[in-house]
């Protein structure tokens, strides 16, 4: 288990490669959406590319636009083995948002219908109790095409998700905003006060709760 670094730019299978050559057999790519903003469960995924069928364009999902992540949403879907898993806000309220998102990070690993015996994981942690050979890859969501596959399934399903709560919790913006802490996202909080989406553990939510 490690952290591995890497200087290019565009995202690759060699990191899959590497493991696949040394006799792993199902390697899982696992990315998170939804650590920054103040609203909102965090959602992770895991993915398992096949080799022969990886689509055209996958790429780190903040450098896309979103018709094109819906566009590769579905090309991923239909040709990956895919899960994906919430850590909603009482969690990320309970254990802390770092702490949310490898839970999350793992319940996606352990959803996958086959299980993967190998995992690259976006970043520099690593989900504890994961019975397998995991690897950490900094700024992998950016080298690793399976990450990178990763990280369009986690951010198209947070944000749908975010665009259906908008109805429910109306005068937030969250279908626009997704929950991140705009300056809209800011003044409608502060008009508002807090909705049962709000993570009252971060220091902007927080403020605007009366002490008791």
């Amino acid at each position: 288990m490690g952290a591995v670094g890497n200087a290019a730019i565009v995202a690759d299978f060699r990191f899959e490669r590497q493991l696949l050559a040394a006799g792993f057999r199902r390697v899982a790519g696992i990315d998170e959406a939804g650590r920054g903003p103040l609203a909102g469960p965090v959602v992770a995924a895991a993915v398992v590319l096949d080799p022969d069928r990886i689509p055209e364009g996958i790429a780190d999902s903040k450098v896309l636009d979103a018709k094109r992540r819906e566009e590769l949403f579905g090309a991923i879907c239909g040709v990956a083995e895919i899960s994906f898993a919430f850590a909603c806000v009482a969690t990320v309220d309970r254990i802390n948002i770092r702490e949310a998102t490898l839970q999350a990070m793992r319940n996606a690993l352990l959803g996958l219908c086959r299980p993967a015996d190998a995992v690259l994981i976006d970043g520099r942690d690593v989900p504890r109790r994961i019975p397998v050979e995991t690897r950490a890859v900094i700024d992998g969501d950016a080298l690793s095409l399976s990450i990178a596959a990763a990280s369009i399934v986690a951010k198209v399903v947070r944000d749908r998700l975010m665009t259906r709560c908008d109805d429910v919790f109306s005068g937030y913006g969250l279908a626009s905003h997704k929950g991140y802490s705009t300056r809209a996202h800011q003044a409608a909080l502060a008009a508002l006060g807090p909705c049962r989406l709000h993570r009252r553990s971060f220091s902007p939510v927080a403020a605007l709760i009366p002490a008791v």
